[in-house]
């Protein structure tokens, strides 16, 4: 039984090594976690967490945040983490269109800065998928950005529903999917796990 485990684990290192042999391009990337279930923005300041642990330069944009204290920001910040936040909320509690893509294009100006700074390694783009679908940002205008970007610099951008194009230009894309939530079952959202 053990050799047999031997055998299967040995194929499998030579498949994984191989993997990485055959990975030999270095360059920033474009992470996508979109999906209806939970978990975008607390993958993407994970991600966030683990480059200021390796020294790298971050920075983030919250849309659709409010300017409420969040676990991630006053952790992060203290770390050099540069922080924007679209700051009026959740979309459906303003109820203006005109407030929102206002404060969405104000916000995006600061995103746009990030995205062309040669000194940062990981810019966070959370819940920017929603400026875009909800036609408060131009989805061109976010893929030339993207694309003019520093080579070295990797993206990561969050929220439900995510355009296929920002999907298809995307090195990485994950889809998270709801199994079960217990906000479905009553229970309120809490701090230090929901924000």
């Amino acid at each position: 039984m053990s050799d047999r485990h031997q055998q299967r684990q040995q194929r499998l290192k030579e498949q994984v090594d191989a993997r990485i042999a055959a990975a030999t391009e270095t360059r920033g990337i474009l992470m996508v976690f979109t999906g209806n279930g939970k978990g975008k923005t607390t993958a993407a300041f994970g991600t966030a967490l683990r480059a200021c642990g390796h020294g790298k330069k971050v920075a983030a944009v919250q849309f659709i945040k409010g300017e409420w204290a969040n676990g991630e920001h006053n952790l992060l910040e203290q770390h050099g983490v540069e922080f924007q936040v679209m700051a009026t909320g959740f979309t459906w509690e303003t109820q203006s269109r005109e407030t929102d893509t206002a404060a969405c294009q104000q916000v995006w100006q600061q995103a746009r800065r990030m995205l062309a700074d040669e000194r940062l390694d990981l810019v966070i783009l959370d819940e920017i998928t929603y400026m875009v679908s909800m036609d408060y940002l131009d989805l061109d205008e976010l893929v030339s950005a993207l694309q003019q970007r520093p080579q070295h610099m990797s993206v990561i951008i969050t929220g439900r529903g995510c355009h296929r194009t920002l999907q298809e230009m995307a090195d990485t894309v994950t889809e998270m999917r709801p199994v079960k939530h217990a906000f479905d079952a009553g229970i309120q959202a809490q701090q230090g796990i929901d924000w």
